[in-house]
């Protein structure tokens, strides 16, 4: 697969400021031959902190920057001079990401809202001046203490994309010219399976200026749930849609097998997709007459609604489009924050980079 201008998915290291040195420093001056302690405190250590931005929809920009540092805090010095605090290092993640602890794969944070800010890494104190420790028994300490040391931690960052409506089908099912046809998005297209290897977004307007967002994934194999095809590479965006919309093209041997195909392998992956509400379109349905689309109908599955499209003609578009509208509108409200995040497999993941650790700064 060439370079790719959408990246979801980096595992990097981060590393928090380390605390300056207090100083033990005297009072020295010339008629003032042994003034008392007046060492300053050392700066406080920068933090590294993940900050969510709307202006960003993948990592891309983070793609070259694996090592992420703050500054450390400087020692403090006489004359109570407290040293310069480090650098804070901001993180800016698009909407929807999830962080994991890059070794146990354990969930950190979601980051869901624009400016919404998680602080991963604190950084170290500044240690205490001599002048700190003076007491009325102890008027000349000569000590302070030193910075506390800096945090660090390999970090993966993983987008899933917030989508109101994400297609779901297998290779070659239309479902990027649906998206193509309903929106000004701009997808690849073509007439051989997996042209589309990266998701695509488009907004797709309805009437009295309403309008959701919509995502197209790489088609689904069969197997996908359990890693076959780009399987988990682009599954989890579809974790985040509030509606599922199954397309099954109008020449398929077996509409109805082919949606629980995609649905069984929907629910491998992820058990809670079952909850999700769902709509079916059969799309490419202008090679059909009257005839063969009251047959098909006939067979398509129960308790799901479904619509008969062509995005060639329109035929069906408006209908569908009124249909996604109305079934995202019957969704509760769900806190994305809610969502219980188990454990990564990071194994699985199959993208993770290894790390120079002799190229990192530790002092």
């Amino acid at each position: 697969m060439g370079e790719s201008n959408f990246v979801d998915y980096l595992k990097v290291y981060a590393r928090s400021g380390k605390g300056g040195r207090g100083s033990a420093h005297f009072r020295r001056e010339k008629y003032v031959p042994f003034g008392g302690p007046d060492g300053g405190d050392g700066g406080d250590g920068g933090d590294v902190i993940l900050q969510g931005d709307r202006n960003f929809w993948t990592l891309l920009h983070l793609k070259f920057e694996r090592h992420i540092l703050a500054g450390h805090g400087e020692n403090g010095s006489g004359r109570m001079s407290k040293g310069k605090d480090g650098e804070n290092k901001t993180i800016r993640l698009p909407l929807g990401t999830v962080v994991f602890d890059g070794e146990t794969g354990e969930f950190i944070t979601d980051i869901s809202r624009d400016g919404q800010e998680f602080t991963l890494l604190k950084g170290g104190r500044g240690g205490k001046g001599n002048n700190y420790f003076k007491t009325a028994t102890n008027q000349a300490p000569r000590y302070a203490q030193p910075g506390e040391p800096f945090q660090e931690r390999k970090i993966i960052f993983q987008l899933k994309l917030l989508a109101d409506v994400g297609l779901v089908g297998f290779p070659n099912a239309g479902k990027s010219t649906l998206l193509s046809t309903v929106s000004a998005a701009k997808p690849k297209i073509a007439d051989y399976p997996f042209t589309t290897l990266e998701p695509s977004l488009g907004i797709v307007d309805i009437r009295d200026g309403h309008s959701f967002v919509m995502a197209d994934i790489p088609g689904i194999i069969e197997g996908a749930g359990e890693g076959k095809g780009l399987g988990f590479r682009f599954l989890r965006h579809i974790e985040r849609n509030s509606v599922l919309l199954f397309l099954v093209p109008a020449d398929s041997r077996d509409v109805k097998k082919d949606y629980e195909t995609l649905l069984n392998e929907l629910i491998h992956y992820n058990p809670e997709l079952a909850d999700k509400q769902r709509v079916l379109a059969i799309s490419k349905s202008d090679m059909l007459d009257d005839e063969l689309e009251q047959a098909l109908s006939e067979d398509l599955p129960e308790n799901i609604s479904s619509v008969f499209i062509s995005s060639f003609t329109l035929k069906g578009i408006p209908a569908l489009k009124d249909l996604l509208w109305k079934t995202l509108n019957e969704q509760p409200f769900r806190d994305v924050e809610s969502i219980v995040h188990k454990p990564m497999d990071i194994h699985l993941a199959g993208l993770d980079n290894d790390f120079d650790q002799e190229k990192i700064a530790t002092t």
